[in-house]
């Protein structure tokens, strides 16, 4: 199905000066046209979905500023105001003074047909979070939204800003037959929200731009009244809303819970971890990466609790190919290595095909034109390097074809375990049962109390490798020698990352501090990360390129 776009930009362009207008109609491609920006002192430019442009080589002036803000009504406390019954935004930049100095007028448009894709959760009767970050069309989907529901159900929406139903006191048509209420200060919108349930009796409560704690606490209030929630919130994952402290109880939050030995050993992790705290408040997330893409949560809750754990959990990927037609994909999202696959946790780049950082398979289930399931593999090709642009580093040399090893990590954290061996780029599988492990690797205060998990595995033949401590250099080290590989002569980073760990020791025998050599600054970030893993503190001293850290006692130096 195609769009219906509605945009009214003439109405836009009235309250523009006429010199602006003149740009825009000879720049043509007016459906592409996101935004115009009116700064003072500098050339206006008007942004497409193409790029952006210089609309005049004459500065704004004083007198091209207020000759749209006459024409247009008054700005409300959020700097923001609207052209009646339209969808349009013009937003305002002032000065310490309050004297308005630049302004966004942003193009509305009502485009229907965009709710296609996601129709069947919208009419649910599910509470859906539509996740995004700015300018992937939110709003847009959440405007049909209200449109579609209203139609069979009572809804009601909570405009702070009049983004979804447009300005003036009668709502924009492309809001169907959804009640609007319009929020007097953006500050007020949770009690709206509330004053919406509580007064008007609706099915359904849309909400835009969720993004105060206030606001997170009076979605969750309505949804345990039983009213279907239809809202938005900036971010771009899953992952990204859990680190959120003021929106991540929208998902349920996160705290952390400090189990028992008993069940810290049947789980075989360490005694604190996080914990979902309480059931989310939307029942379905939805991340859109772009217009024409987005990745569904069908279960939140479980979707949590897997992240969390770190346990792969198939989401749904949906998108338009280039003929409309609405494709469906099952994908693995990959994690830290767990359930005896190699996995990736940057997964939320392999869904928009822009290549994950592991090297091993990607296995994904998606449907053809007769609807069955096939699976896809892709496999690494031998030269494949792993990414490692975050560390820094360069990737290793070309290697022989290694042998898959699975490993038991016993008291080892399993992340850090995971990432020297996509760093190393070897076939190192974690784990979760000993039974299925090739080996087992523990820490040297473990392997001395002798635990009994540690005895049947060397009275079963397993091999049991010992570290000193729980540090990268040591897991790799452990992986050079179980898979046999050369080191690399003058390696940079390993240098650097043991002289860290011996100024480690130092300090912990004694020293009151200890200098390393210099080191770029990604050597550097990670010399800091050993220290603050030891609990003692670093510094860098120096200029470039002869910065470098000191590793001091906390003591001594407090």
């Amino acid at each position: 199905m195609g769009y219906k776009i509605t945009d009214n930009i003439n109405d836009l362009k009235a309250i523009l000066p006429l010199h602006l207008i003149s740009a825009i109609e000879a720049h043509g491609n007016q459906e592409k046209l996101i935004e115009i920006i009116m700064d003072l002192g500098r050339q206006p430019t008007a942004r497409y979905t193409t790029g952006e442009i210089v609309l005049d080589e004459q500065e704004i002036e004083h007198q091209h500023i207020e000759y749209v803000t006459s024409r247009m009504r008054d700005f409300d406390t959020d700097n923001r105001a609207g052209i009646e019954r339209t969808l349009h935004r013009i937003s305002a930049i002032r000065n310490r003074q309050g004297d308005v100095v630049g302004l966004t007028c942003r193009i509305g448009r009502a485009v229907y047909g965009t709710i296609d894709i996601i129709k069947d959760i919208v009419q649910s009767g599910k509470s859906v979070l539509l996740l995004g970050p700015p300018g992937v069309g939110k709003t847009t989907m959440l405007r049909e939204s209200a449109r579609v529901l209203a139609d069979s159900k009572r809804v009601v929406i909570v405009d702070t800003s009049n983004e979804i139903g447009g300005d003036g006191d009668v709502p924009h048509p492309a809001v169907g037959r959804a009640r609007r209420m319009q929020v007097a200060q953006p500050t007020y919108q949770h009690e709206v929200m509330i004053e919406a349930v509580e007064n008007h009796n609706p099915e359904v409560i849309v909400i835009d731009e969720i993004g105060r704690e206030l606001e997170a606490q009076a979605a969750r209030t309505i949804a345990e009244r039983g009213v279907q929630l239809i809202g938005t919130a900036h971010g771009n994952t899953l992952e990204n809303l859990l680190m959120n402290p003021i929106l991540s109880d929208l998902v349920g939050g996160i705290e952390s819970v400090t189990l028992s030995d008993d069940e810290a050993r049947r789980r075989r992790t360490q005694k604190t971890v996080l914990e979902r705290r309480s059931p989310p408040t939307f029942d379905v997330l939805i991340e859109l990466q772009d217009r024409d893409r987005l990745i569904i949560h069908d279960d939140v809750a479980t979707a949590v609790d897997a992240h969390l754990r770190q346990v792969p959990l198939a989401v749904e990927s949906r998108f338009r190919d280039n003929s409309g037609s609405i494709r469906t994909e099952t994908l693995l999202p990959q994690y830290a290595d767990t359930k005896g696959s190699r996995l990736d946790t940057h997964f939320g780049n392999d869904f928009g095909n822009s290549g994950g950082r592991g090297n091993g398979k990607r296995r994904r289930r998606e449907r053809n034109s007769n609807n069955t399931e096939h699976d896809i593999y892709n496999e690494p090709k031998t030269d494949q390097r792993i990414s490692e642009a975050q560390d820094g580093q360069e990737p290793h040399q070309a290697r022989r074809k290694l042998k898959v090893i699975k490993a038991y990590p016993y008291g080892v954290a399993r992340n850090r375990l995971a990432q020297s061996a996509r760093r190393l780029n070897v076939p190192l599988v974690i784990v979760d049962e000993m039974e299925d492990a090739n080996l087992v690797v523990t820490l040297k205060n473990y392997y001395r109390r002798r635990p009994r998990l540690i005895v049947d595995a060397e009275r079963r033949g397993t091999s049991v490798f010992v570290l000193r401590a729980n540090t990268v250099t040591q897991m790799e080290d452990f992986i050079f020698d179980v898979f046999k590989l050369e080191q690399q002569d003058g390696d940079p980073a390993s240098e650097a990352l043991k002289e860290a760990e011996d100024a480690i020791e130092q300090v912990q025998t004694g020293e009151q501090s200890v200098d390393l050599r210099p080191q770029p600054n990604h050597l550097r970030r990670r010399q800091h990360d050993l220290a603050r893993q030891a609990h003692l503190v670093s510094h860098s001293y120096g200029a470039e390129p002869h910065r470098y850290v000191r590793i001091m006692n906390p003591h001594i130096h407090n």
